[in-house]
């Protein structure tokens, strides 16, 4: 099934014609409407007039994250503030949120991505969608939910969590398709066997899984728990939120919706774009956002991409799962995190050293993290109690942060190994592929 045979199928020629359009308007939008960007195509040497064809976007310069940070949190919107109708965030380096903004129309855009991508699912008005990705300031939730309700299907809005209740509404609800990070889906997987639920009496055939790095092994491993076929869905909330790229039935990679979202890729090191086929860093460029495009965003994650037409029928570049990152962010249960995060929280404290160690591993399915902190000589010689106590302080302001719970360990000073080079700040012990 197809969506939107459209855009889907259109001719890469006609395709890359209504780019070419898009990155036009683009340009001259946020040329006249944001300050920053302004200032940047100027310092560039780039005036919209010298932007015309699909050809030209690899003269624009690049957008990071921390652009995003430095303009924090409205400074990159291109309508006014009366415009924005949603505002997102998603965590960041410091204390401060990435923020994103939403009209009227991005939200309807949105909608119309994550519809196409449920429908690559086999998802109909037929189906009964479980939504067990986080809502609130998180785009997960409410991206997929929209998605699913312009589809027609019925959509329960459980949110993350409360997995007793997830499994008694999978029973009750007969819910034929759930929503939420792969680690999450084979947790529920396991709780089926260990509450001794009968299986036969779940209704699920399809599951929609992103948000954070998963194996075939594990795709196998959810299918075999649940008795559904796995889909991979792809985005990040700087560019729309889930919805960016989505699997077919074909599973040959993630289409990208290349009428909203320009990808390309290149070179970390060099800023090089590179041909389809080759490793290297995803950017994107979304054309069509109103309140808040960006131009050439360097997402960090490591992929490759293909333009040969799939099985599917389908025209649209597909991308490979990603492979890592070209800088030191994680990804953990859906949360991104930086080991700057953690040293940000402990500079702040007189009793720790800024020696850390951030151990992620995977237990029973879900993504675990240890914090491993060095405690200066005189303090970590106190009694057990106020340890304890400094202990709980550096786990709370962490989980504040962070907005994730962590292990935080406690270690004598000059255990944590030291490097004359850069140091080694994180162990990733899930064995990601």
């Amino acid at each position: 099934m197809i969506w939107n045979a459209h855009y889907e199928c259109m001719e890469r020629e006609e395709l890359r014609k209504l780019q070419g359009e898009s990155l036009r308007t683009m340009v001259e939008r946020i040329y006249g409407n944001v300050p920053f960007y302004r200032a940047k195509l100027q310092q560039a040497g780039i005036e919209p007039g010298d932007i015309r064809t699909i050809d030209d976007l690899p003269k624009l310069p690049f957008t990071t994250k921390q652009d995003l940070r430095d303009n924090y949190p409205f400074g990159l919107f291109a309508v006014p503030q009366q415009d924005i109708v949603r505002l997102h965030a998603s965590s960041g380096t410091t204390g401060k949120s990435t923020v994103v903004g939403y009209s009227h129309n991005d939200i309807l855009m949105w909608s119309e991505v994550v519809a196409r991508s449920l429908t690559m699912a086999g998802i109909t008005r037929d189906d009964i969608v479980q939504v067990a990705y986080g809502y609130g300031l998180f785009t997960g939730g409410l991206g997929v939910h929209y998605g699913a309700e312009k589809i027609g299907a019925s959509v329960i809005p459980i949110s993350g969590g409360n997995t007793r209740k997830q499994l008694q509404l999978l029973e009750d609800f007969g819910s034929t398709a759930i929503a939420c990070t792969p680690s999450y889906a084979a947790y529920l997987g396991e709780a089926i066997v260990e509450e001794k639920l009968d299986r036969s009496k779940l209704k699920l055939r399809a599951g929609i899984f992103g948000a954070e790095p998963w194996t075939e092994e594990m795709r196998t491993q959810i299918q075999q728990l649940l008795g559904l076929k796995a889909y991979d869905i792809y985005g990040l909330s700087e560019v729309i939120g889930p919805g960016v790229s989505m699997e077919c039935a074909c599973q040959r990679g993630m289409h990208i919706f290349e009428d909203h979202f320009i990808p390309e890729i290149i070179d970390p090191e060099t800023c090089e774009v590179l041909p389809y086929g080759t490793l290297g860093e995803l950017v994107f460029t979304n054309v069509t956002k109103e309140a808040m495009p960006l131009m050439r965003y360097r997402t960090r994650d490591l992929t490759r991409l293909h333009a040969d037409k799939c099985d599917c029928g389908r025209t649209l570049v597909r991308m490979e799962k990603c492979v890592g990152r070209s800088d030191d962010m994680l990804i953990i249960r859906g949360v991104n995190v930086f080991p700057s995060q953690v040293e940000s929280v402990l500079l702040e404290m007189s009793e720790t050293k800024p020696h850390y160690l951030l151990v992620v591993d995977r237990e029973n399915n879900l993504d675990t993290l240890e914090i491993q902190v060095e405690v200066e000589e005189q303090f970590f010689s106190d009694e057990v109690k106020e340890l304890e106590g400094l202990r709980k302080r550096i786990s709370g302001n962490l989980t504040s942060l962070l907005g994730l719970h962590a292990n935080v360990r406690l270690v004598e000073p000059g255990t944590i190994e030291r490097s004359m080079g850069k140091a080694q700040r994180v162990v990733d012990k899930r064995k990601l592929k």
